[in-house]
């Protein structure tokens, strides 16, 4: 499986962090839609993403629950057909819930930085530190702290869990 270094933090203002995530990047961000349903799954989480193009990827992942820099083992499968595969997975497992946000991506060497507006939760910073095979976690943390620091993000900014635990808790 693939593995990654991720980390998310809420954010008072992605205007503010905008530049200096274009600083690090070099280059223009990708915006992104992006349309997440869960199922039900009980070793990891599984997720169907659906883009504003018609076109999805299923996406297996497990990860701590921890605020922080955190190892992530993912699979992801592109589909043409997330509409009916949405339906059929539903129905399989049930659905646990919905996250739709808007993403400007900016790429940073290996690292993908996510400035995400989450539909019902407001603004965040998602950091994802590619992993080579063999390489060892502690070196994308390191490169994770590092770019946290550059991105002015303070410790208690981290965030555990996913998005759709965030809206799940909302009263």
């Amino acid at each position: 499986m693939a593995r990654n270094v991720e980390i998310k933090a809420r954010v008072a203002s992605l205007a503010a962090l905008e530049p200096l995530a274009a600083a690090l990047s070099g280059k223009a961000p990708v915006a992104i839609a992006q349309d997440d349903t869960f199922f039900a799954c009980p070793d990891g989480r599984l997720k169907l993403r659906v883009f504003a193009d018609g076109k999805g990827e299923l996406i297996f992942y497990r990860r701590a629950d921890a605020a922080g820099p955190k190892e992530s083992f993912y699979v992801i499968s592109p589909t043409a057909s997330p509409d009916t595969l949405r339906d059929a997975l539903g129905l399989a497992y049930g659905v646990i819930g919905r996250v739709r946000k808007q993403r400007l991506l900016f790429m940073a060497g290996r690292t993908r930085i996510h400035l995400d507006r989450v539909e019902g939760l407001g603004e965040f910073l998602e950091l994802e530190v590619v992993l080579r095979d063999g390489e060892s976690v502690e070196d994308g943390m390191a490169e994770a702290h590092e770019l946290l620091a550059s991105l002015q993000i303070a410790p208690e900014q981290l965030l555990s869990g996913a998005y759709l635990d965030l809206l799940a808790r909302r009263p």
